[in-house]
């Protein structure tokens, strides 16, 4: 699923940025962008964010702004010597005039180096976390919107199924009488006319014909399927999987009674059942 939330703190003349984004992803993944003086609180950030997230690509940014008085720089003076011997060998080679200027010195690589900042990871947490608290709750409502909208389209997808699931259901009992009089017509046309529905042989194929096509218990589960869906429905837990492995079973209950009733008008209804399925999958694939 996705969202996005934003939150600052700002105390003692510190401020703290955090920002949280995700984009749909099938398997839970973190990634996080701290300050220098914050990367000791990586493994924490990481386990907050897998508690609210089961599903999904999560980015977290934290942005830091210190105090003049917790900053110190320090030069590095043998560097620095080191440059303006270079580039004063360099200025001579290629007969240059203007000398090196120290604005020229203190923008080379490492030349000006942080000092300590006086920031303890772990005892920065208090300051850090309301910011972390606020950015949640923007980002989880925006998942929660997200999350019903989902909702209803899949519970959308689920009564479509169901209703040519019924009308399957009102189909199957005359499957095996539409078959006897299509075999009686066939039968006929091939010039057995003294061949009747009460004949021996054409009983035993019209009941070896029944056992094969019933599908009653595939309808069954089914219907135990679509009982499932609305239990994740009302669940508050993440369902995201569940509903997958809900979808590969409802299609395998929909091929096997596509191949076993051999019958028209069960068969148009099983091509409107893979087609909503599909639909369904889809959209599954964006819950958490």
């Amino acid at each position: 699923m996705t969202g996005f939330g934003r939150g600052v703190h700002v105390s003692e003349g510190c401020r703290v940025g955090v920002e949280i984004r995700s984009v749909n992803r099938k398997q839970a993944e973190v990634s996080l962008r701290l300050p220098p003086e914050l990367e000791a609180l990586e493994p924490r950030l990481r386990e907050e964010s897998l508690k609210v997230v089961a599903r999904g690509r999560v980015e977290v940014r934290v942005d830091l702004e210190l105090p003049a008085s917790a900053l110190s720089v320090r030069l590095n003076r043998p560097l620095a010597e080191a440059y303006a011997r270079e580039l004063q060998d360099l200025a001579r080679t290629m007969e240059l005039t203007g000398g090196v200027s120290v604005e020229a010195l203190l923008r080379c690589p490492g030349v000006l180096q942080s000092g300590e900042t006086g920031v303890d990871p772990d005892a920065f947490w208090p300051r850090l976390e309301p910011a972390w608290r606020a950015a949640l709750g923007e980002f989880n409502a925006m998942r929660d919107r997200e999350g019903q909208a989902l909702a209803e389209d899949l519970a959308a997808r689920v009564a479509e199924l169901q209703s040519a699931t019924l009308r399957i259901r009102e189909l199957a009992p005359g499957v095996a009488r539409r078959y006897r009089e299509a075999l009686l017509q066939r039968l006929k046309l091939a010039g057995l006319d003294g061949v009747s529905s009460e004949d021996e042989r054409v009983l035993k194929e019209i009941v070896l014909f029944a056992d094969r096509s019933d599908i009653s218990e595939e309808l069954a589960r089914l219907s135990s399927h679509f009982v499932q869906f609305e239990d994740c429905r009302n669940s508050r837990e993440p369902v995201g999987r569940k509903l997958d492995f809900l979808a590969q079973e409802i299609n395998r209950e929909v091929n096997t009674i596509g191949s076993k009733a051999n019958d028209a008008g069960i068969a148009t209804e099983v091509v409107l059942l893979k087609t909503e399925l599909e639909r369904f999958r889809e959209q599954a694939q964006n819950v958490e």
